[in-house]
């Protein structure tokens, strides 16, 4: 029988099976919508998840306090939770207590809660320490892995966000202080130039103030040296003014001299007058001597001898009288000395007594040697501090030349102007944008995953279209056939069922979620080539190993999904994915389907479609080779599948 007809007659026999068995039709039908039903499910579940954020709960508890700062108050917890309400990112519950939000995200009931602590303004608006703001986001990584996912990603967007606002609002601060800070440099320049001008004028009047220190130096050492003899010659004094008050005469001896003085001068006054009387005696006897002395010359009866000794009397009597004349003259001087020293010795003890009285108080009013010592150290230290000001004038004065000279760098040193940063205080505080140019743009995220569950989708069809056929089972008559034969009448209509798959797929992408599709006749052949391919592979695993070849396969999917890099990039996926990734068939209906739907690669789908083809026809030549047919007769030929 020739080749064809071999073909056409196995076809045959598998066709009758399907016209006796009329629900096996209806679950052709089915089969042929599993892959279409699939994708859809799974894309729609991802098509646009943003767009459904605001469904997802999210706790919002706001404890901030407020801060004063620099004269104003602020409270950027208010102003984040506002602003969160006002995005609606997601849908946001507020709670009064942070316990409640922690609960409720334990409970699942929450995805994840923000916190904003009450000391929040006070630590993240002056700025003192990076991250001193804390804002603390609560999620369970074990209720739901992608909400804390989600979590982690809106805390590292809304720190951005806040810092950037934070950032602004201290750019205004900046440059508002800016335009004051104009006339500030202004004024210190005036200031600057005043200090200069005083410094000169330090400078030019320390040197005066230098050499008077030194004279000072010198004076305190002379007046150091003076009052050093000064005390010596004081205490001298002071001994000898304590002898004399100590030798002084007492008041009564200078009573005895008084008394004494004014007795000798009564005594002279009495022998005056003594002697007066004694002067008229001696001149009564020398009147009657005399007169004796005559009678004695007249009378013959007195002898010569008598007579001699007469004059002789007379003449001593005589010279009684003039010594008593003398003697009363003396003593009337005598008595004029005494009354004149009696006078005077009055006169002397009463400038003693006043002398006594003087030196007395001289000598209570003398300094004691204690502080005589105070005096001498006190210049000690005037000279030891007069001696240290010309030292320290010596160095205020190197120090006024340094300040001069400071204030002349300073002065030099400050700019003219101070400028004004250009731009807005949203600029300096976002001056950095990244623009991301994204090559063969995906519109959203159910797109980007299209190119990944399409090809598992036409696998789950090849997998479930083998279902509805006994792979292995050939009629009696076929025994003979070529083994081409065998498997191409076989796999007819499953092919048939596969390629209705794939034309459903198309209908889905391109009518039903409408996926803007860059080259839609390769798209359409990628399909079918890829729904080809698979079946193939389906079928040599089930003519190799029977149905454990069916089971086989769908585990083989798995490990495809995980290595095509559709998920993840397949370098993230570990060692062993990405070294088997090249020469699994899934990645490379991956990349034919990524260039079929965006144009990425940049178009270049000639080796991705050879691979896969490639791939098809070693399927093919295994499906033949490898296994055993069972044969039966036509009418022992049932459904693979019991309804």
């Amino acid at each position: 029988m020739p080749w064809l007809s071999q073909i056409l007659l196995i076809l045959h026999l598998e066709v009758q099976s399907f016209i006796r068995y009329p629900r096996l039709i209806a679950a052709t039908f089915l089969v042929a919508c599993i892959p279409a039903f699939y994708c859809f499910i799974y894309l729609s579940s991802v098509w646009d998840p943003a767009a459904r954020a605001i469904a997802l709960p999210v706790g919002l508890v706001n404890l901030d306090q407020g801060v004063e700062y620099r004269g104003q108050v602020f409270n950027v917890g208010w102003e984040v939770a506002a602003t969160l309400r006002k995005k609606q990112t997601f849908g946001f519950q507020d709670f009064e207590r942070e316990d409640q939000a922690r609960e409720q995200v334990r409970k699942g009931a929450l995805a994840f809660a923000l916190v904003i602590p009450k000391d929040f303004s006070s630590n993240a608006l002056p700025g003192h320490e990076a991250g001193a703001g804390k804002l603390v986001v609560y999620t369970s990584a074990g209720n739901n892995y992608e909400s804390a996912q989600l979590a982690r990603s809106f805390a590292r967007e809304l720190g951005h966000d806040v810092n950037e606002s934070l950032n602004e609002r201290r750019w205004r601060l900046v440059l508002l202080n800016a335009a004051g800070s104009q006339r500030s440099v202004e004024r210190l320049r005036d200031g600057v130039d005043q200090l200069r001008a005083g410094a000169h004028e330090l400078s030019k009047g320390m040197g005066p103030l230098v050499n008077g220190a030194q004279q000072a130096a010198t004076g305190s050492q002379r007046i150091n040296n003076g009052v050093d003899q000064l005390s010596s010659g004081v205490r001298q004094l002071a001994n000898g003014l304590r002898t004399m008050d100590a030798k002084h005469p007492r008041g009564s001896d200078l009573d005895r001299l008084r008394s004494g003085a004014e007795q000798m001068a009564a005594g002279h006054v009495e022998l005056s007058k003594g002697m007066v009387e004694l002067k008229t005696g001696s001149q009564a006897i020398r009147t009657s001597v005399a007169a004796f002395r005559d009678q004695a010359h007249d009378s013959i009866l007195v002898p010569s001898k008598v007579a001699e000794s007469l004059d002789q009397l007379h003449s001593g009597v005589t010279q009684l009288d003039a010594g008593l004349q003398t003697a009363l003259e003396a003593q009337g001087k005598l008595a004029e000395g005494a009354d004149a020293l009696s006078s005077g010795v009055g006169a002397l003890t009463t400038g003693v007594r006043a002398m006594n009285q003087g030196l007395h108080t001289m000598v209570t009013k003398l300094p004691e040697d204690s502080l005589l010592d105070e005096l001498d150290k006190g210049t000690d230290t005037l000279q030891a501090a007069n001696t240290a000001l010309a030292s320290g004038a010596v160095t205020a004065q190197q120090g006024a030349a340094r300040l001069s000279a400071g204030l002349e760098l300073l002065a030099s040193s400050l700019p003219p102007a101070v400028e004004k940063p250009d731009g807005s205080a949203q600029g300096l505080a976002n001056s950095v944008s990244p623009v991301v140019e994204v090559e063969a743009p995906v519109p959203n995220s159910g797109s980007g995953f299209a190119p990944n569950i399409i090809p598992a989708s036409l696998w789950l069809g090849a997998g479930v279209a083998a279902f509805l056929i006994h792979v292995r089972l050939l009629p009696v008559r076929a025994q003979h056939f070529s083994g081409s034969a065998k498997l191409l009448g076989k796999i007819t209509v499953p092919l048939v069922i596969v390629l209705l798959q794939a034309a459903l797929l198309y209908a889905l992408v391109v009518f039903g979620l409408r996926i803007p599709v860059a080259m839609p006749a390769l798209f359409t052949i990628t399909l079918a080539l890829s729904a080809i391919t698979f079946l193939c592979i389906v079928m040599a695993l089930t003519r190799a190993m029977g149905d454990a070849g069916k089971a086989l396969s769908m585990i083989f999917l798995a490990v495809q999904l995980s290595s095509s890099g559709g998920i993840l990039p397949v370098e993230l996926s570990g060692t062993l994915f990405s070294e088997i990734s090249p020469w699994l068939p899934l990645t490379w209906v991956v990349r034919a389907m990524k260039i079929c739907l965006f144009g990425a690669y940049e178009g270049a789908w000639q080796h991705p479609l050879t691979v896969m083809g490639l791939t098809c026809l070693g399927a093919l030549v295994c499906a033949c080779c490898l296994g055993r047919w069972q044969y039966v007769r036509p009418t022992e030929m049932r459904p693979a599948v019991n309804f």
